[in-house]
């Protein structure tokens, strides 16, 4: 009787054994090419090497080039040990972070609205989004940026110079984010849906309520990836003189006459910031592996005369 309620269980055999723990997922790109033989991995090692040789010339020679200019002496970097320089700094610093958390907001929500669009049953609306994608991913972001700056106000609008950096950011990443989300949601089994449905829901709420939470769970890492793209095209705030990182750095360079070590400063705090937020995708990406891990085995049925007579 439980083998005919539940059919697409095995038939019952000789006891398995208790399951180990499961290995560690390993995942591999062997799949697109061939995997190297011994002579195959002897030529990546040896370019591996010469490659590092190379790099490591280069930057012996770049570091001699400095100190032979005085470069590395000591009263070109003694600013750099007070408070009120890197406090200037910091404060461009906030400025980034705020116009990168503002784009970060709005064109998350736009590029959802965007993704969801692309993917209606309604013709006219999935064309509309999908043109807007296609087109904002192709035109420059320095292109809108000009248009908000010089154009705009030849026609009596004249934004804010935080929204002349803002609103280009947006339409840009709004289209990156829409392709995002829209492969997560992709990517999951159509049966998520289909249940969603089968218990009464409506496609919206299936969507908002199913679909969409696993799909933007699965793409996190590749949203905070673009979270750390996003941060660095907010240096084009130069353009509007808006206070950012790089605008602050351009400023005190001209003011201490300094050029190297404050733009070397300026390198090392954008490193800190977007080390953190790669590190964090990383992070986020190990653990969505740790969730998809392999189901355990169904324990065996007991036997029953049924079967019994079916394995014979």
């Amino acid at each position: 009787m439980t083998a005919q309620l539940i059919p697409d269980r095995p038939a019952p055999g000789p006891t398995r054994p208790a399951r180990s723990r499961a290995p560690k997922r390993t995942y591999a790109a062997s799949f697109i090419y061939d995997r190297p033989g011994p002579r195959g991995k002897r030529n990546i090692l040896l370019g591996s090497i010469i490659s590092c040789a190379v790099f490591a010339i280069v930057i012996g020679f770049g570091l001699w080039q400095f100190a032979s200019h005085g470069q590395f002496a000591p009263e070109r970097w003694a600013p750099f040990t007070e408070w009120a320089i890197w406090e200037y700094l910091l404060v461009g610093l906030l400025g980034t972070l705020q116009a990168a958390a503002i784009v970060a907001v709005l064109g998350g929500v736009l590029g959802v609205l965007l993704a969801l669009g692309r993917m209606s049953h309604q013709r006219w609306l999935r064309w509309i989004c999908s043109a807007y994608i296609e087109i904002a991913r192709t035109v420059p972001v320095l292109l809108v940026i000009y248009l908000m700056l010089f154009g705009l106000p030849q026609i009596g609008i004249n934004l804010p110079t935080l929204w002349k950096l803002v609103v280009p950011l947006t339409i840009a990443n709004s289209a990156v984010f829409a392709e995002i989300v829209r492969a997560g949601v992709a990517s999951l089994p159509r049966g998520q849906r289909e249940a969603a449905l089968s218990l009464g829901m409506r496609g919206a709420q299936a969507m908002r309520f199913v679909v969409l939470p696993q799909a933007l769970r699965n793409v996190a890492p590749s949203l905070v990836s673009q979270l750390v793209s996003l941060l660095k095209d907010t240096s084009l705030g130069y353009i509007v003189a808006y206070t950012e990182l790089l605008y602050r750095g351009q400023v005190l360079a001209s003011y201490l006459h300094l050029l190297i070590p404050t733009y070397i400063a300026v390198t090392v705090i954008y490193l800190v910031v977007n080390g953190s937020l790669s590190a964090l995708a990383s992070r986020l990406q190990r653990g969505s592996r740790r969730r998809s891990s392999p189901l355990p085995d169904l324990p065996a049925l007991p036997a029953t005369e049924h079967t019994k007579a079916a394995n014979v």
